[in-house]
């Protein structure tokens, strides 16, 4: 039987991966979260690009402030998403420090709209992508909303994908422009995605 409508499979899924993202010890997530910045630091694509573009991660997120304060540190442009109000888009900011940030849509820290400030190089950097889920293909459900879907179709720098080991799964339902991360990272390994298939 061919399942046309995916919407009710992938609410299931988002529902499954929050909760056991809430039932989580502080300190098994905070280790996870440690080894996956670790890993992100190492990556070819992180040496390569100066520009980092970044989620400011929520209480159940794999965790980002350490990550961004770390590609401060070394010395990279920084960059996180504001949500524009009254559409499904959102806007980088380039930052110089989390302390600038703001309570925005959804309570998620964002930048202040400065145009100054405001990313318009889309040919380029290193895009870190939040997820519930990723599968092996490196597909991922997101919350729902669309907003990485739309800025993705425009962005031609490099993928990446953040997660934790237990929230992968073989794989997910996609649409076919859905755009796959080219590399994943979890807290037990990282997966190279081979865009042959």
């Amino acid at each position: 039987m061919q399942i046309t409508d995916i919407r009710p499979i992938k609410q299931e899924l988002r529902e499954k991966y929050k909760a056991a993202r809430r039932a989580m010890e502080p300190s098994v997530k905070a280790e996870k979260d440690r080894r996956i910045a670790s890993s992100v630091r190492r990556l070819w694509q992180y040496d390569k690009h100066d520009t980092l573009l970044c989620y400011v991660s929520t209480a159940i997120e794999v965790d980002t402030r350490q990550i961004i304060e770390q590609a401060l540190k070394d010395g990279k442009r920084v960059a996180v998403p504001r949500c524009v109000p009254g559409t499904r888009q959102m806007e980088f900011y380039y930052i110089h420090s989390l302390d600038e940030l703001e309570k925005g849509t959804f309570g998620v820290l964002e930048p202040r709209p400065d145009p100054t400030r405001l990313l318009t190089d889309m040919q380029s950097g290193l895009c870190l992508i939040p997820a519930l889920c990723y599968d092996l293909s490196g597909f991922r459900l997101g919350y729902g909303k669309g907003y990485y879907d739309r800025f993705l179709a425009s962005f031609e720098g490099s993928l990446v994908g953040l997660c934790y080991s237990d929230g992968i799964e073989r794989n997910l339902p996609h649409g076919r422009y859905d755009r796959p991360v080219e590399t994943l990272v979890t807290d037990q390994f990282i997966r190279r995605i081979d865009r042959r298939h």
